[in-house]
């Protein structure tokens, strides 16, 4: 049976208990947060929409020591926290409990402020880099494959497009890779529609809660499920212990974690962009 621990009982970790719930593709979520009265009651209210939805997931509570035996940990936010971020030093320690407590199972970071963590956590704790990463940069790409879709007049399935730098200050969008119904998106749109996604792209930063919530329930099904083939944008610490913030990668994930990172097609325009957007983090 697949059991995912979360961490965080907030508006994040309450949408991504329940969207896991819903989708009946795990056999047990707990919602672990120090405000226990919390975390107890969203997961009685998720478990109490069961026979409506008629899923099967148990939704359940606890304590640290319940990511014992998880397959997947999130990292989401707080529940009693008002900017909704776990505080850097508790944050760290919670890694550092998880990595002992479970020190298998991949450890995903949903947050969008999670990218100096993620590097704390394989720089300080020695955590390894391919198993704990972020989702943020997915949920931003979800943004921009809703305009590009706009813009083209079709579905947002019909576009492949990723993000890789250093979200947000140094977003990098490999424009030349990027592709609508398969044919290239920079054939596909006029100049002045490419212009304006351009200039949309830093306003998609930070990804709401419930687009977070979602794109981290996809890559949990993926790690949960082994046999899934899915590639993500995703946070991933640098191998440099300078480094003090975690890079966006498009990489495929195993039951591991990162599996894979594929490296993109770039202009000589966009392969400067990227060396800049590394060398200022």
């Amino acid at each position: 049976m697949s059991v995912v621990a979360i961490l965080g009982a907030g508006t994040i970790g309450g949408a991504l208990a329940h969207k896991l719930a819903e989708r009946n593709r795990v056999g047990e979520v707990r919602l672990i947060d120090p405000t226990r009265n919390i975390a107890t009651a969203k997961a009685l209210d998720i478990q109490q929409t069961a026979p409506l939805s008629q899923f099967a997931t148990r939704v359940v509570t606890g304590g640290i020591d319940a990511v014992v035996g998880a397959t997947v940990v999130v990292v989401a936010d707080p529940a009693n926290r008002p900017n909704n971020r776990w505080p850097k030093e508790a944050a760290l320690h919670l890694l550092d409990e998880v990595g002992q407590l479970a020190s298998c199972a991949p450890i995903v970071c949903a947050g969008t402020s999670d990218g100096p963590l993620i590097a704390s956590a394989v720089h300080q704790l020695g955590i390894d880099r391919r198993r704990i990463f972020g989702t943020a940069p997915a949920a931003m790409v979800s943004g921009l494959r809703a305009l590009v879709a706009l813009e083209a007049d079709v579905s947002p399935r019909d576009v492949a497009i990723h993000i890789i730098g250093a979200p947000p200050a140094h977003t990098v969008v490999p424009w030349s890779s990027a592709t609508i119904c398969g044919y290239r998106l920079e054939k596909s749109l006029s100049a002045n529609q490419l212009k304006k996604l351009r200039s949309y792209v830093d306003k998609l930063w930070p990804p709401g809660p419930y687009t977070l919530a979602s794109v981290t329930t996809l890559v949990v099904e993926t790690l949960t499920l082994g046999s899934l083939k899915r590639a993500f944008s995703c946070f991933i610490a640098s191998e440099s212990h300078a480094t003090t913030h975690a890079l966006s990668v498009y990489a495929t994930l195993s039951t591991i974690g990162i599996c894979a990172v594929i490296e993109p097609r770039l202009t000589q325009i966009e392969r400067v962009q990227l060396e800049n957007a590394v060398s200022k983090i």
